[in-house]
């Protein structure tokens, strides 16, 4: 089955439940886990000199500390379902490249993510990162939508 699964998260309630999700999938087919966030580069035009660089380096750590707690709570969840979890936090102007290129390296064979299940004009206006990996991956993708029991499955009913 499974092997080595990645879980990318942005620290929402919905992208936990995706980590609950995987990392019992994962204690259930006796796979790793991989969870990853992905934070976006500083874009500031600031011109002053001086200015620029003190905000971009403040903005590297709320980013930073931020990644951190993401993969914090992950790696929580992950010791709790007792599978053994890598943390990762990259930088990418694209989020869903960077999952791909994580995927590569890691050499993952599944890719579970959150999906808010936004439909028509709203899924086109706000984007998906999830689609994009649908879109892109040349593995498997498993999306976990809300108001679903994702474990279900796992539980028996």
């Amino acid at each position: 089955m499974y092997r080595h699964i990645l879980v990318p998260t942005d620290g929402s309630e919905l992208s936990n439940r995706a980590i609950e999700y995987a990392a019992a999938l994962a204690k259930a087919v006796n796979a790793k886990l991989t969870v990853l966030t992905v934070t976006t580069p500083y874009y500031g035009y600031i011109v002053e000199r001086g200015v620029t660089s003190a905000r971009i380096e403040e903005y590297e750590i709320e980013a930073a500390k931020l990644a951190e707690q993401y993969l914090d709570v992950a790696k929580d969840i992950a010791a709790a379902a007792k599978v053994p979890c890598k943390a990762i936090h990259v930088e990418s102007a694209q989020p869903y490249q960077a999952i791909i290129d994580v995927v590569k390296e890691q050499g993952c064979d599944l890719i579970v993510m959150a999906s808010h299940g936004r439909r028509g004009v709203a899924a086109i206006v706000l984007g998906s990162e999830t689609v994009k990996v649908l879109t892109h991956s040349t593995i498997p993708v498993l999306v976990v939508r809300p108001k679903i029991d994702p474990l279900a499955f796992l539980k028996g009913s």
